[in-house]
């Protein structure tokens, strides 16, 4: 079993709070969250620790919770509960299939979870994305969202469902395929390029 609580919903009036903050930030939200009770959603693209401040605003104003994967290390007293109130879910990351496989199991014990991933894996420049999201949503049954914050225009969207199959290296060259148009533009502009397919 989950060893704490997972938090699916946040208070009313914190909701509120949220969406007013993430206007007052100049943002606009495209469509509302997901719908399924588990979902994947891509973060692109992912240049700087403020996506975490946006995304958050975003999702929480509809009175829902984003999980994202923060090393087990920083949930020390009092960052921890902080963090887990956020909706941060610790894990091993010196292990990529240790981290997956705990998620993949913390998924298929709780009724409701969207997961949150940057699939870039990195703030850096990044030639090929990770695939992680494709067995977590493959081993649960999770619908995958290819989600965006765009500083550009400052327009964030958990964007459309993408339905994936057996084969993780076409859909990834779908994805690429998607992204490559949209014209998004990262808070440091350098620092995001979509693969070659």
């Amino acid at each position: 079993m989950a060893k704490y609580k997972i938090k699916t919903s946040v208070n009313p009036r914190w909701a509120k709070f949220c969406g007013w903050a993430l206007r007052k930030l100049g943002w606009e939200s495209v469509g509302g969250p997901m719908t399924e009770p588990k979902c994947v959603v891509l973060g692109v693209p992912h240049t700087t620790v403020w996506d975490f401040l946006i995304s958050y605003l975003f999702y929480t104003q509809f009175g829902k919770v984003a999980h994202i994967m923060i090393k087990s290390g920083f949930f020390f007293w009092p960052l921890g509960p902080i963090l887990r109130a956020c909706g941060a879910v610790p894990v091993e990351r010196e292990s990529a299939t240790a981290m997956v496989k705990s998620l993949i199991e913390l998924m298929e014990e709780v009724p409701e979870f969207h997961l949150a991933i940057a699939p870039e894996g990195t703030r850096k420049p990044c030639k090929n994305w990770k695939s992680g999201y494709h067995l977590i949503a493959r081993e649960t049954g999770a619908t995958v969202y290819l989600g965006y914050y765009d500083w550009g225009r400052k327009r964030i969207s958990v964007g459309e469902a993408f339905e994936i199959t057996d084969d993780p290296k076409a859909d990834m060259k779908r994805i690429y395929d998607h992204y490559r148009p949209l014209g998004l533009q990262g808070f440091h502009k350098d620092q995001y390029i979509v693969p070659e397919s």
